[in-house]
């Protein structure tokens, strides 16, 4: 397993840990999170790009990790993803580039 799949397990690891601390709140942003991500008028390796390129002007490197595990496993290209960083960057200017590189390294050591 190559180390990024091990920091996925392990962002996953941990919110496992908070799911079992507060089930209840969990529970509710499961739902919440199940119903945002699923496919409709967008795929849901679409949805899941959405959710990187706002990972990337947030600064979530466990959300980029996670989302974009989530495209791969949607299907996503790489070629979808640099436009959906194409986007952020343009949304979140320097930080975002410094993310979204990020974000093609995750996906490039997943695949």
């Amino acid at each position: 397993m190559s180390d990024t799949a091990e920091k996925v397990k392990d962002a996953q690891r941990r919110i496992g840990l908070l799911a079992k601390a507060s089930p209840e709140l969990f529970g509710g942003f499961a739902r919440v999170s199940k119903a945002a991500a699923a496919a409709g008028s967008f795929s849901a390796a679409q949805k899941e790009l959405m959710a990187v390129a706002i990972a990337i002007s947030k600064g979530c490197e466990d959300c980029i990790l996670y989302h974009v595990d989530a495209a791969v496993k949607h299907g996503a290209r790489e070629a979808e993803l640099v436009e959906a960083l194409d986007v952020a960057i343009e949304m979140g200017g320097g930080p975002a580039v410094m993310y979204g590189a990020k974000a093609l390294e995750i996906m490039r050591a997943l695949q």
